[in-house]
């Protein structure tokens, strides 16, 4: 065909070219735009997930705190049930307000000086997704309130360990004017150092991938050296010996145990603040096993001491080993997790008993949370997996993987500066309080109970008094007023259920 006619024919067709060669071209550009939109909403998809993850499991830490609540319950005598219950809510809410004034931008905050402690984000505010300039967490895709909220159910947790030594006879304003100094800064300091990017971490390279030491063994701490300035319980130690002052209901502190190891499935796996990498999956596994060991390694040790099985000691192991097992989750494998919540086991056994000698404890916090925190710490220098430092982004793996000590070295020097720190600033505050308002209700109120001293009613009202409409109640007899003033030497004793 000539050429002229070639044009001609091509030109007759040209507008069947420019349609063929739309359709070419958006079918080149839709896929591009479907894959983008596709990676979008895989993004957004994971945003999502993350930020559910986080919130769920800060609600089941949250949950710890109905734990606590019937773990001291257990372990009190029968007068004093109400002003645990009126604690623990009560330090809930002053510790919400304290923390987000201060003590999340104290731990998390970029500036200041910030190997030291954080210097921004006080008195934070949040919009749908925003975000705040947190270093240490800013892996995580979650928002910076679901953040926000996971860190404080932390210290909430961290804040309710400092009373177990000291319920009943501790006065009940001590609990909000220590309660709000710990939340604002004693404990977002050494969250800084471990889990906010400070020197111990960042530098050092500490682990406490879920806060043996941060959470556990600050409790712990502080807790002690309240312990040393309020003394002992009347009746504890007499004539050279520790006498058992047994808590009223083992049932109910065994329920506690068992909140607590569910609660602990929201603590070490949501430390992750992440649920696309799927790693809390490992975590929850090895949490699992450490608890079960630590319980079955206590009931061991116990019956081994005593030929008796001991409750309580049971109890005492699964939360030792869940202490011990929360800095190396992230960090160790299943085998390891075993024998850590073993050792810490046996641990929390001996502890109890050998501290039950000088320090009235009435739930044994010191040693599940404080020995038991200390070994878990530094079992990370033993048993921490060194690719799972390298996923985590902290330090190195331990001696029986590397045979070298440079990490259980940096364990070791976690535990001593946190122990000192804490201890010094809550032994002074404490020592302030004590010398104004004091840290102890008068001998008569801790014999009468706190419960009817401090909050004006009984936990368990039909043990200590007659109850209108109750069978130990006559119809015109009137309520017992536990105030009134003793009768004179001489007078007439009163029948049963007659006022007193």
């Amino acid at each position: 065909m000539p050429s002229s006619d070639l044009r001609i024919a091509l030109s007759k067709r040209k507008p069947l070219f420019l349609i063929a060669a739309g359709f070419a071209f958006l079918a080149g550009v839709i896929p591009l735009a479907v894959a983008a939109d596709d990676n979008t909403a895989t993004q957004a998809a994971g945003v999502a997930a993350d930020t559910v993850w986080v919130i769920v499991t800060g609600c089941l830490v949250m949950f710890m705190q109905a734990g606590f609540a019937m773990l001291e319950v257990g372990f009190s005598r029968m007068k004093n049930v109400g002003t645990v219950v009126a604690k623990v809510v009560t330090n809930l809410s002053v510790s919400s307000i304290a923390y987000w004034a201060v003590g999340f931008g104290f731990a998390f905050g970029a500036g200041g000086i910030f190997a030291v402690i954080g210097g921004s984000g006080f008195f934070p505010t949040f919009s749908p997704g925003s975000q705040m300039n947190l270093p240490a967490i800013a892996g995580s895709t979650a928002p910076a309130a679901a953040k926000w909220f996971f860190e404080f159910v932390f210290c909430a947790v961290s804040l309710a360990i400092v009373w177990g030594t000291m319920i009943e006879r501790t006065k009940f304003i001590v609990y909000i004017l220590f309660g709000v100094p710990f939340a604002a800064f004693i404990y977002p300091l050494i969250s800084h150092q471990l889990f906010g990017g400070g020197f111990l971490m960042a530098t050092l390279g500490s682990q406490d991938f879920a806060g043996s030491t941060v959470v556990h063994l600050t409790g712990a701490t502080a807790g002690l050296a309240g312990l040393l300035l309020l003394g002992p319980r009347i009746g504890k130690y007499e004539k050279g010996r520790s006498n058992a002052i047994p808590g009223h209901n083992m049932p109910l502190a065994q329920l506690g145990v068992l909140i607590l190891w569910f609660g602990w499935f929201g603590f070490n796996p949501g430390s992750t603040l992440n649920a696309t990498n799927l790693h809390f999956a490992d975590i929850v596994v090895v949490t699992n096993l450490a608890a079960a060991a630590g319980a079955v390694a206590a009931l061991a040790t116990i019956y081994f001491i005593t030929k008796t099985m001991d409750v309580g000691m049971i109890g005492n192991g699964a939360i030792a080993a869940l202490v011990a097992i929360t800095a190396p989750s992230g960090y160790v494998e299943p085998w390891a997790a075993i024998v850590i919540g073993a050792v810490a086991g046996v641990i929390v056994v001996v502890g109890v008993l050998a501290l039950d000698k000088i320090l009235d404890d009435p739930v044994g916090a010191l040693p599940a949370h404080g020995l038991a925190g200390i070994w878990g710490t530094l079992s990370c220098g033993l048993f921490t997996v060194p690719a799972l430092a390298k996923f985590n982004g902290v330090g190195q793996g331990g001696f029986f993987y590397t045979g070298s000590l440079h990490q259980l070295g940096a364990q070791a020097i976690a535990v001593t500066a946190s122990f000192l720190t804490v201890f010094v600033l809550s032994y002074s505050l404490f020592w302030i309080i004590k010398k104004t308002v004091g840290l102890r209700v008068s001998a008569r109120e801790e014999m009468e109970g706190l419960d009817i001293s401090e909050h004006g009613m009984w936990g368990y009202p039909e043990s200590f008094m007659p109850v209108p409409g109750g069978v130990y109640r006559q119809p015109d007899t009137p309520t017992v007023n536990p105030h009134r003033s003793p009768e004179p030497a001489g007078s007439p004793a009163r029948s049963e259920g007659s006022a007193a």
